[in-house]
């Protein structure tokens, strides 16, 4: 790997030639370099993102909501989410591409872990996985690390365990914030190669950073971390309602498709569209 690598200082990803790797996010964590993640479901959304500059994007369970319609990320399967991962994947060529995978499907143990992953891997081509929870987890984590599967830890507020945890609250204050600290150094131990850090206090999510050689990525996490990722439809401001504190919304995507489809409306109503420049 070459010193002068840079997938995304001065947002030049289009110098980079092949497939960001591990080292190259590793690399950036010792330069103090800071790098984004997007979610992404579908190929359009891709591409843009990756001419953007965006070295990693995460094919959430987040999808459950997003994509699907689901209430929360739990009813999201491994059967819905492979094909999403599949169009993420077949249409960049650059980006890291991490899958999530969905409650249910590696909780029970470490081969059940290692057998879910393998379909990410080969069905959908992802590059790495990402899987929730404390240090129950780390036995998950091993098998996957030590059969060549890349892993991201996610820890502190982990929403596939939102009923567990009482809601959506903030992890890691107090007297925990020390376990979650000592939780973040046994992922990386057990082989983790980054680690994503959820509505934990900023102080806490910049100690865990300064404790762990691996990257982090914070989501309501204080800009302490190494990188920070955000779900694209809060991003760029499609979805409506209540947003999480943690989200800043960089566009009215709602508002511009809103307003394409009513003016779309309009020329059909009024025999406007087609015109004669898009007739035969």
């Amino acid at each position: 790997m070459s010193d002068t690598f840079s997938p995304y200082g001065n947002n030049e990803v289009s110098n980079v030639k092949s497939r960001i790797r591990i080292p190259h996010l590793q690399q950036m964590k010792v330069r103090g370099q800071k790098w984004a993640m997007l979610t992404a479901y579908d190929m359009y959304t891709a591409t843009i993102f990756e001419e953007a500059g965006i070295p990693v994007l995460l094919v959430g369970d987040s999808a459950s909501n997003n994509v699907y319609g689901y209430e929360s990320t739990l009813p999201v399967t491994v059967d819905e989410l492979i094909p999403l991962v599949r169009a993420v994947t077949r249409s960049t060529r650059r980006p890291l591409v991490i899958a999530d995978l969905p409650f249910g499907s590696y909780q029970a143990s470490a081969e059940q872990c290692f057998h879910t992953a393998v379909r990410f891997m080969k069905e959908g081509g992802a590059h790495a996985v990402k899987i929730e929870g404390d240090v129950e987890m780390l036995p998950q984590v091993e098998k996957l690390t030590r059969s060549g599967i890349p892993v991201m830890a996610h820890i502190g507020f982990t929403p596939q365990a939102e009923h567990q945890l009482g809601g959506y609250r903030v992890q890691g204050r107090g007297d925990n914030a020390q376990r979650l600290i000592e939780s973040a150094r046994a992922f990386e131990t057990a082989g983790a190669f980054a680690l994503l850090i959820e509505m934990v206090p900023a102080e806490v999510a910049a100690r865990i950073t300064a404790a762990v050689s691996i990257p982090t990525v914070g989501i309501g996490a204080g800009n302490g971390c190494d990188a920070q990722v955000l779900v694209w439809q809060d991003m760029a401001g499609l979805r409506t309602g209540p947003l999480p504190r943690f989200v800043k919304q960089y566009a009215d995507m709602r508002g511009v498709l809103l307003g394409a489809a009513r003016d779309f409306t309009g020329d059909v109503q009024a025999g406007d569209f087609p015109g004669t420049e898009h007739s035969f």
